[in-house]
């Protein structure tokens, strides 16, 4: 993944600490520790956008059925 077509270029020091922490949490791989960390924190991200459209068109819902101005 991080060697595969796309590179990631890590400092040093934070490549160090993935390692450590894939090991400590039973990852095989550090990429694969890095893949999941990574799809997690997007999701957040994504899930956030979404959540902020929905608002968006919900309050605009009740605006026009007129339950708020």
């Amino acid at each position: 993944m991080i060697g595969g077509k796309g590179k990631l270029k890590l400092d040093p020091e934070l490549l160090l600490r993935a390692k450590r922490a894939a090991a400590t949490a039973g990852y095989s791989t550090v990429e694969e520790f890095v893949a999941h960390v990574l799809d997690r924190e997007i999701g957040k991200i994504e899930g956030v956008e979404r959540e902020s459209d929905d608002a968006d068109a919900l309050k605009e819902r009740l605006k026009g059925l007129g339950y708020i101005s």
